[in-house]
């Protein structure tokens, strides 16, 4: 199932549904993260169709937390001079800096060197906590989706931490939907900036597979439904600038797409609606 998030221009109300085929079907006004059955309801709901186009698709999460793993990749852990580390390395990113498909990725004038970096995202769909050995991560996952950890390198540099860095409002892309019938292990996962390929790489050349990284932050923290978990970056990461229109495209899923916008250009006509 692919599930999404959206609102119509006669409607601002926020709205889950499936996406079949070209329309949004199956529409349902709960949260489907708030009770066990949501999807059940949702796949069995009355049939109802919103073409695409007229529709704004959101971001399909809205988590208590986001958190991420650094130097997945070797090859992105070589290409800024840092060592591979011996376990997963976590950090969070503000819930405040999510954005949905076609938003603008603001560009803060305190930095000089504003950075994509392209990734699979996991959604949690069950509480997770202290996994035990026996017990299959998979099984607590909703889906998949794509997801730009958008990074200001000076600021992660002087700060040497990567809370600022990394959570500026807008800094955070997610979507464009929920895919729930997903292997996660070997996916394509590509970021082009103006049409040309700036990262390339495989989920299966992860340090930490998606499995792995599970089991191990379920031991540091309780991810909760509508968590998000961003896997890591391949190398290729390129400064962005104003006009700059970014796609991060995982295998299986499909792409998000933003535009890049310097802090100074009207905000006006932004959220127009988007396939």
């Amino acid at each position: 199932m692919r599930l999404c998030r959206f609102q119509t221009s006669t409607d601002p109300q926020a709205r889950y549904g499936l996406i079949v085929g070209d329309c949004v079907r199956a529409l349902l006004d709960a949260d489907p993260f708030a009770a066990a059955n949501a999807l059940d309801s949702l796949a069995h709901a009355a049939e109802q169709a919103l073409p695409l186009v007229e529709i704004k698709l959101l971001a399909p999460v809205k988590p208590s937390k986001i958190v991420c793993v650094g130097r997945n990749y070797r090859e992105h852990a070589a290409e800024l001079g840092n060592k591979m580390p011996d376990e997963p390395l976590l950090f969070l990113k503000a819930p405040s800096s999510i954005i949905g498909p076609e938003d603008a990725i603001r560009l803060p004038p305190e930095s000089s060197q504003v950075e994509h970096e392209g990734e699979l995202c996991v959604v949690i769909g069950r509480r997770l906590s202290r996994l035990a050995d026996g017990e299959n991560p998979l099984d607590y996952v909703l889906g998949y989706a794509c997801v730009n950890d958008v990074t200001a390198r000076d600021l992660q540099r002087k700060d040497v931490q990567f809370t600022r860095a990394k959570s500026f409002d807008t800094f955070c892309p997610v979507g464009p939907f929920i895919e729930t019938e997903l292997d996660p292990l070997d996916l394509q996962v590509e970021t082009r900036v103006n049409g040309e390929i700036k990262q390339h790489a495989r989920t299966s050349a992860m340090a930490f597979d998606v499995p792995f990284l599970l089991r191990y932050i379920s031991r540091a923290m309780t991810l909760l439904p509508g968590d998000i978990v961003a896997t890591g970056t391949p190398a290729g990461v390129s400064r962005l600038k104003d006009g700059d229109i970014v796609e991060v495209e995982v295998e299986g899923i499909g792409a998000i797409r933003n535009q890049v916008k310097s802090s100074e250009t009207p905000a006006s006509g932004e959220s127009g609606r988007t396939r």
